[in-house]
C-alpha cells in the first residue's frame, strides 16, 4: 500500500512543533493499520474519511481518501472551518 500526502497536508505538518509533528505521525499511523477509523463523509466530500483527534484540548481532523491500493493524505486542520476549506482545495485540485 503506497501512502501519499498532498502538499497542504506537508506544509501544516512542516510549521508544527516537533511534539505535534510525532502526534500528527501517529495518527497517520494508526489511519494506517485500520482505513476504516475515520468517518466517512456525505455529499460533496462522499469519497472522504475524517480522523479526528485532540490535541492540547484542541480538537484537529485529518481528510484522507484510500484509492484503490493507495491511501492519499489531503488536508489537516482545526475544526473551525475544515470541511468549508476542504470543498475550497478539492474544487481547485480536480
Amino acid at each position: 500500500m503506497d501512502v501519499f500526502y498532498k502538499s497542504v497536508f506537508r506544509r501544516f505538518v512542516k510549521k508544527q512543533t516537533r511534539p505535534f509533528q510525532l502526534v500528527i505521525e501517529d495518527e497517520a499511523e494508526k489511519i494506517l493499520k485500520d482505513h476504516g477509523i475515520g468517518e466517512a463523509k456525505k455529499g460533496d466530500i462522499a469519497r472522504f474519511r475524517v480522523h479526528k483527534f485532540v490535541f492540547q484540548k484542541q480538537k484537529y481532523l485529518i481528510a484522507y481518501r484510500v484509492q484503490d491500493n493507495d491511501i492519499i493524505f489531503y488536508m489537516i486542520d482545526t475544526h473551525e472551518n475544515f470541511y468549508r476549506e476542504l470543498k475550497r482545495y478539492i474544487r481547485e485540485v480536480e
